[in-house]
């Protein structure tokens, strides 16, 4: 093959991808971009702190339920229906959610969202593995990060902004709105562009690519590796700071330093544009360097920032809430891109679906324990330090996730 034909082959992802990027930045709006309108919900349905965490909790709670069986569906039915079912979902969800006028309507409404947030981003996970470049993806999901995180610099404060202008309920219909838009370009316009019972090179396992190696590291079924079930359990614990204190974040504003809907959007946006510059840095380090000491590096920056935010001060709080944000962010997408790394591309929907299992645990448990925490101790500082410890077990196991892998390419 000629090289101009290499490069034209080689360019053939790049539609696709970009089309994908596009359903991510539709899906987080809602999901990012969310959090400003959540005192507002709390106050007009009566919702106590802990219930507010059950509220926000749910997403974790049902993401442990359905990611396996998103990863499944995707593979059998393809990515592209899975992703636009559930981007219609979510636009269904939000205009119910904006209509509900209890705590049990809007609880159930939200999880009629979170039903299809969940199977459209576990596509989306898998439609970056079908389409980029095994040797970009540290970049790509670097990428994909920073899109995420421009979401909610542009969903946070415009939720803040339609919530003081025209109320949370009409807020809530632009977010379902967008998802529908995403909808329609992903439908149109993607394609993947390697075939799913292809197994590449570059994505074997240095096991199966070479016999003599002294630590295999992950088996064909991403349901027998035991590096993909560890990678579940880091995603989760790694990623509970930073959503916990996204979720939290319009509340300890409001509570603690007498800040408005548009200032607590602000504050998220200002994270996720930190997010933004981290995920494209990171992704590019990740790609030159070993993931694993750059993932250890950076739980040592959020075990002291998390820790932090237990500091009644607002300068420190802006600041800290940034780091969080951002290196949280950048962590959790690296994290994707290792699992899709270390198991054939075949298996790319199960080893998703399994390590979004991990993110959905701790998705419900820590926005539920920092409720209840606040509602026994009447601060928010017992919760942050106990995202802190969080942080430092992630460490722990990122060093032992580097001893199990320590053998492969």
């Amino acid at each position: 093959m000629s090289a101009a034909n290499t490069r034209a082959a080689g360019a053939l992802w790049v539609l696709p991808f970009g089309v994908t990027l596009v359903a991510m930045f539709t899906l987080q709006l809602s999901n990012l971009g969310f959090s400003p309108l959540l005192p507002s919900i709390q106050r007009d349905v009566g919702m106590s702190f802990t219930q507010l965490g059950l509220f926000t909790g749910l997403y974790g709670l049902l993401a442990v339920l359905l990611s396996v069986p998103a990863g499944i569906s995707a593979r059998r039915f393809g990515e592209k229906r899975v992703l636009v079912l559930g981007l219609v979902g979510v636009a269904i969800g939000s205009v119910l959610l904006g209509r509900a006028s209890s705590f049990d309507a809007a609880l159930a409404f939200r999880g009629l969202t979170i039903f299809g947030y969940r199977f459209a981003f576990v596509s989306v996970l898998i439609a970056v593995a079908l389409t980029a470049p095994p040797r970009l993806r540290g970049r790509t999901m670097g990428v994909l990060g920073a899109t995420s995180a421009m979401a909610s610099v542009v969903g946070a404060p415009l939720g803040g902004a339609l919530v003081a202008d025209f109320g949370w309920r009409s807020a809530i219909l632009g977010y379902a709105f967008m998802a529908l838009v995403g909808a329609t370009v992903f439908w149109l316009f993607y394609r993947p562009t390697v075939e799913r019972p292809t197994v590449e090179r570059d994505s074997v396992p240095a096991a199966e690519a070479a016999p003599a190696a002294p630590h295999p590291v992950a088996p064909r079924s991403a349901f027998r590796s035991p590096v993909v079930w560890l990678l579940a359990l880091v995603v989760g614990l790694g990623g509970f700071g930073q959503f916990t204190v996204t979720n939290f974040v319009p509340s300890v504003a409001e509570g603690v330093y007498g800040l408005g809907a548009a200032a607590a959007g602000v504050i998220l946006s200002t994270g996720y544009l930190a997010a933004i510059a981290l995920n494209l840095v990171i992704g590019v380090l990740a790609d030159r360097f070993n993931k694993l000491a750059v993932l250890a590096g950076m739980f040592v920056v959020l075990a002291v920032a998390s820790m932090s935010l237990a500091i009644e001060h607002e300068i420190v709080f802006r600041v800290a809430t940034a780091v969080v944000i951002g290196f949280g962010f950048s962590a959790a997408n690296q994290l994707y891109g290792l699992a899709g790394s270390l198991m054939p591309r075949s298996e790319a929907g199960n080893a998703m679906g399994i390590v979004s299992l991990g993110a959905g645990l701790f998705g419900y448990f820590g926005p539920q324990m920092l409720g209840i925490l606040r509602d026994l101790t009447g601060s928010f500082a017992a919760g942050f330090v106990m995202v802190g410890v969080c942080d430092l077990l992630t460490l722990g196991l990122v060093v032992v996730l580097h001893r199990m892998t320590r053998g492969s390419k």
